[in-house]
């Protein structure tokens, strides 16, 4: 190759010619390519003047610019051993057999029902197959949190108290029913426990005086702490608020509610046995009524009841009809049945007055009341003087005379020997159905201060529903829902055992509502114990919280607040300034 200086023109040799045609890539040996590296500088075919710049490209880059140097061809008759994946031949039978092609059409088949299997028949063949879960009271399936996990909360503020034994989180139904399982449990373990607004994530003391039944002490939440692995509410002589005396209340409301079920508590009772006056209880309470709040109870206290008739209406009559309501009922009344304001919330409401639901089918409201069911109410009377508790319910409207179906397939007492009807039958305000049972004598502060367990097991609804009362840990008596049947002589319906969330209420006090107050010889101050409280439900039937879809309460309770938190508003109508919802049993829509 011939370079002429100054003119730019590369002139080839011969020789350089031939040395750029096509070569055989076998033709070099490996010698050869080895030598030719090595003198890749000084043996270059170009000449000396290009070749000052291809040698700086070769000694930067350790490679001979020309490829054919690297012993590669660059034909496109030179087959290569991967030259099928890059080019294939679709005539090749041997490589694109009709075997692959069903393969392949299988594979995206399967990919295909796999991807219609998970985004379109699982979800069809889970909603089919699906149970329910529940979150076992908790904030999530389970009772899990929103990591997956069971919460240990510090305190034992968990639904059921983690000091609860093992063994006692089943127990078998006391009148037949299918196994209890424990949904709820305070063991009261934690020493110098509070109570006040806040304090506590179920329990919440109030701080007021309990008018309604004319009672001597003034309730405060300093009254009632955690002591010795129990919960203690004293009933102290101490001058408060004008009263003499400071008791305890404390409850539940609208904290933790539960519907169907049993409850059970393990008390030791205050006083002595054979002094009266004291009136100790553990009791529930329908969750649209607050004890202690009076404007909450108006209308809504002791009625259970879902029909739309006389019952609704003031003082069980309307226009003095029946005549029944006006004669034969409270002897202090003139013979008056009741004085009862009428339902508040009943099945006659008219549309679009405030209820707080649901409706029936048929279009009318569900009637929703604030119903009682006592564990117990204790009391010392007999001669000699004897400590017994009263286990009842109250009703609203009444039976006339309040003379309820007392048969014996509706009434039913194991032991007439410890257990009899208690003889008060009901008044102006409400009707009762009670057994009063003879305690453990033992079991009082002032004798030897052993715990004795009570309770109620109850079914809600019309159907098959039953209360069933418990008293040293064995069945006092049996009230059967048959018993509360329809009245035609007052002209009211069937009322139903309880449906509505019930809340709990514990509370130490005295009143001569009540009965006699040896205010001389009671021992003051004067102490329940409760060693624990449980309840229990069957788990097919598992309904706890105040605000279920079937019986709702929350949005109703926002709504009309102030009645629910001010212990100075005692009526609806008057105090609260709200009308009762129009009626139209009455002719109000």
């Amino acid at each position: 190759m011939v370079y002429a200086a100054g003119s730019g023109d590369l002139t080839l040799s011969p020789e350089s010619k031939a040395s750029l045609l096509p070569r055989n890539r076998h033709t070099l040996s490996q010698s050869d390519r080895v030598q030719s590296f090595a003198s890749i500088t000084t043996e270059s075919p170009y000449t000396a003047g290009a070749g000052s710049r291809l040698a700086t490209i070769s000694d930067r880059f350790h490679l001979s610019p020309d490829p054919r140097d690297w012993g590669l061809s660059l034909y496109n008759d030179c087959k290569e051993p991967d030259d099928d994946l890059h080019n294939p031949n679709v005539r090749d039978l041997n490589t694109w057999g009709p075997d692959r092609g069903l393969a392949n059409i299988g594979c995206l088949l399967v990919l295909g029902v796999g991807l219609i299997t998970l985004f379109a028949g699982y979800p069809i063949i889970t909603y089919f197959t699906r149970t329910a879960l529940s979150n076992q009271g908790g904030f999530n399936l389970g009772g899990i949190n929103a990591s997956g996990q069971i919460p240990k909360i510090p305190g034992n503020l968990g639904l059921i108290d983690t000091d609860t034994p093992s063994n006692v989180f089943t127990k078998p139904s006391w009148n037949g029913g299918p196994d209890l399982e424990l949904v709820f449990s305070d063991e009261f373990n934690t020493p110098g426990r509070t109570f006040w607004p806040g304090d506590d994530p179920y329990w919440e003391a109030v701080n007021l005086h309990y008018w309604q039944t004319n009672n001597l002490e003034w309730y405060d939440p300093e009254a009632i702490t955690t002591q010795d692995g129990s919960l203690v509410i004293t009933l102290s002589q101490k001058d408060t608020h004008d009263l003499n005396y400071q008791g305890g209340m404390i409850s539940t409301w609208n904290k933790f509610c539960f519907t169907g079920g049993y409850i059970e508590a393990s008390v030791s009772l205050p006083g002595v046995n054979n002094i009266v006056g004291l009136w100790p209880a553990i009791w529930t309470l329908g969750n649209l009524g607050r004890a202690g709040y009076g404007a909450s109870l108006e209308g809504m206290w002791p009625y259970t009841y879902d029909a739309c008739d006389v019952g609704t209406a003031p003082n069980q009559t309307l226009n003095g009809l029946p005549l029944a309501a006006t004669q034969g009922g409270d002897s202090s009344q003139n013979g008056v049945l009741s004085f009862l304001p009428g339902q508040r919330l009943s099945r006659c409401t008219c549309k679009g007055e405030s209820h707080p639901g649901p409706m029936h089918s048929d279009g009318t409201f569900v009637g929703r009341a604030a119903p009682e069911i006592d564990m117990f109410e204790a009391q010392i009377t007999g001669d000699p003087l004897t400590g017994q508790v009263s286990q009842s319910a109250q009703w609203g409207p009444f039976n006339a005379g309040y003379i309820w179906k007392n048969t014996s397939d509706n009434e039913i007492i194991p032991n007439p020997s410890v257990t009899v009807l208690n003889s008060y039958i009901g008044g102006v305000e409400q009707q009762a159905t009670s057994g009063v049972t003879t305690t453990n004598q033992g079991c009082y502060e002032g004798e030897t201060g052993c715990f004795s367990v009570y309770g109620f097991e109850y079914v809600p609804g019309f159907d098959n529903a039953y209360i069933t009362w418990i008293a040293n840990n064995e069945v006092a008596w049996t009230l059967n829902v048959a018993g509360m049947g329809p009245d035609p002589t007052v002209g009211i319906s069937a009322r139903p055992i309880p449906q509505e969330p019930m809340y709990i209420i514990m509370n130490l006090g005295m009143s001569t509502n009540f009965g006699p107050v040896d205010l001389e010889h009671l021992p003051f101050p004067a102490h329940m114990r409760v060693d624990y409280i449980r309840v229990y439900q069957p788990s097919n039937a598992r309904n706890i919280g105040c605000d279920p879809k079937n019986f709702p309460t929350a949005d109703y309770i926002n709504t009309y607040i102030e009645a629910y938190t001010n212990p100075n508003l005692t009526t609806w109508k008057n105090d609260f300034k709200q009308p009762f919802p129009k009626n139209s049993f009455l002719g109000q829509c």
